[in-house]
This record gives structure tokens, sequence and C-alpha cells, in this order.
């Protein structure tokens, strides 16, 4: 997962130094967070909502390096 307890998001230099598969799958899993989040929030049972905005921006920061790395390759 992108938020855990001890390490609380993945810098950007961490990111960058991550093979394409490495970075598609981290998405994923924030994607699956988000939703998770999402759901939580409309329950009632998130505990601290600013982890929606957090896992947001790891999504925009993951799909920058991405989106970098292919116009650096074309």
């Amino acid at each position: 997962m992108i938020l855990e307890k001890s390490n609380r998001m993945k810098k950007t230099k961490e990111l960058k130094e991550m093979s394409g598969s490495e970075l598609q799958e981290q998405l994923d899993d924030a994607k699956r967070e988000l939703l998770s989040l999402r759901l939580n929030k409309v329950t009632g049972k998130v505990e601290n909502p600013l982890q929606i905005r957090a896992v947001r921006r790891s999504i925009a920061r993951m799909k920058t390096i991405m989106n970098q790395a292919l116009t650096a390759e074309g």
C-alpha cells in the first residue's frame, strides 16, 4: 500500500527509481486504496479523512512520473 503507518508516502525519488511495471502496480494499489477510503468515508469509518487527499496526490505523482518517462522515451 502507498500509505502505511511506518512509511506514510513514497518519495518522488523512490518512485522515479522504480521500473514501469512496479510503478503501475503501485498505481493500481493506490487506486484500490482510494476506492476503499471513499467507501469508508461514506459509511463514516474513515479514521483520518486527510488520507484521501494524500492518496490522491500520490496517484497524481505516480501518473506524472509515468508520463515523464513516456515523453523521455519518445
